[in-house]
């Protein structure tokens, strides 16, 4: 039997009060695409905290690939929601992107022609091959996006992990940006966390609901014009199955 891509049993966890994690359960196929909700303080970040390594539960097992967090980490590519440097630190494109492949390097080596080849082809990929010798601080929110997942994908992952990669842009913007994600799904596990269920149901395959506890569903094709309308979009609905 496959060992699933991500895998949570009876995770708990808590900082120094009460549980912020309550006995989650939940796994993920390699090849799927499923997202993850709740409210803010509901557990997401340390959830995803979780699952990079980060962090260890106070109860409960968690496999990567079949492995520990931390031993998986690098199958792991992560696009944070806020960016991790300053938007006017003076850097390019291309050097974010090859930030990347910092975990493959020696130490105090150079990146190699293979490296450089590889952030090319992500440019290529996420389409911001043209703006590589722009600055951060030149960029619309959504070319920064791009440019944060190229450098996710430079690591060359078998997982993509995602926190709310589209707060900050507009919705033609996020279209996009989750037209890309179902792309890099055809090879690649995603796991995207977002505040609005409503559209991302019309790509994912499923969606994790959580507020300290978790309750997972599948998505079904909505057939209603009038919702379909009321979204400007395909949109999905959430197909409650509780025990």
């Amino acid at each position: 039997m496959t060992a699933p891509a991500i895998g949570l049993s009876a995770v708990s966890f808590s900082y120094t009060g009460p549980l912020v994690l309550d006995r989650v359960s939940l796994e993920i196929a390699e090849g799927e695409f499923v997202g993850l909700v709740g409210p803010n303080a509901g557990g997401k970040s340390t959830l995803l905290k979780i699952i990079l390594g980060l962090l260890d539960p106070t109860a409960g097992r968690v496999e990567v690939l079949g492995r520990a967090p931390r031993e998986a980490r690098r199958h792991l590519g992560y696009v944070p929601q806020h960016p991790t440097f300053a938007r006017d630190f003076p850097v390019t494109v291309e050097q974010i992107v090859l930030m990347g492949r910092l975990s493959g390097m020696r130490p105090f080596g150079r990146f190699s022609a293979a490296d450089r080849a590889v952030a090319q082809r992500c440019m290529q990929e996420t389409e911001v091959h043209d703006l590589a010798r722009r600055q951060p601080f030149t960029l619309s929110g959504g070319q920064l996006q791009r440019v944060l997942i190229a450098r996710a994908l430079a690591c060359e992952p078998r997982i993509l992990i995602l926190d709310e990669p589209t707060a900050n842009i507009d919705a033609r913007m996020e279209g996009e940006i989750f037209d890309l994600l179902r792309q890099i799904n055809r090879r690649l596990t995603i796991l995207v966390v977002s505040h609005d269920v409503a559209f991302i149901s019309g790509y994912i395959q499923r969606v994790a609901c959580l507020n300290r506890t978790l309750v997972c569903h599948p998505t079904t094709p909505l057939d209603s014009h009038l919702i379909e309308a009321l979204y400007l979009s395909p949109v999905r609905r959430v197909q409650h199955a509780h025990p």
